[in-house]
């Protein structure tokens, strides 16, 4: 049996792929902090966001929501200067927005059950045969993107948003004929 392929020969890509892509992600926090780096992504290759992931979450101080709410200018300019993560005013200022959204569904019914409600509480099983199947992103990645928007959530576009459900487990994109197909649908809940 075959892994999914697009890790390709790169031991970090591997050890994700391996490890933590599409594994079901139930805690809010982790989840939000998913969609954010996977909104750094945008226009970049995933690989660079891994490398960075630690510098990213020592620079956001472990992507605690409840904190980056409260950022202004000031944090936006010390980010600036940051070498270990993405550098992008827009991005950067987002996260801040989205923190901020974040604290409203947690408030009103839970960040993690906001986007497990869309998948009915468990993950979508895809039983794709070649890479060339899965989709960059699907009508129900529109719906939920349409819906952080009017949250108030910014870069969570469709293809960001069925990324973001790949990673985290929301759905199963795992190629059935990869190991980690069987193994993931064994973790939903």
């Amino acid at each position: 049996m075959e892994q999914c392929g697009w890790p390709g020969s790169d031991e970090v890509y591997i050890r994700y792929h391996d490890t933590e892509w599409g594994v079901p992600e139930y805690d809010s926090r982790a989840l939000w902090e998913k969609l954010i780096l996977d909104g750094f992504q945008a226009g970049l290759s995933w690989i660079t966001i891994l490398r960075k992931r630690d510098s990213f979450r020592a620079a956001f101080h472990g992507f605690d929501p409840n904190i980056i709410a409260t950022w202004g200018e000031a944090e936006v300019n010390q980010l600036l200067q940051d070498p270990g993560i993405v550098r992008h005013r827009g991005k950067i200022e987002a996260a801040i927005t989205n923190a901020q959204a974040w604290q409203r569904i947690e408030a009103e019914q839970g960040f993690d059950t906001y986007l497990w409600n869309w998948v009915g509480g468990a993950p979508i099983q895809n039983n794709w045969g070649s890479r060339a199947e899965v989709p960059a992103q699907t009508p129900l990645s529109e719906a939920i993107s349409k819906d952080l928007k009017k949250h108030g959530f910014k870069f969570c576009g469709p293809t960001i948003v069925y990324a973001f459900m790949q990673a985290c487990g929301l759905v199963n994109d795992h190629l059935v004929a990869c190991p980690r197909h069987e193994q993931v649908k064994a973790l939903q809940r």
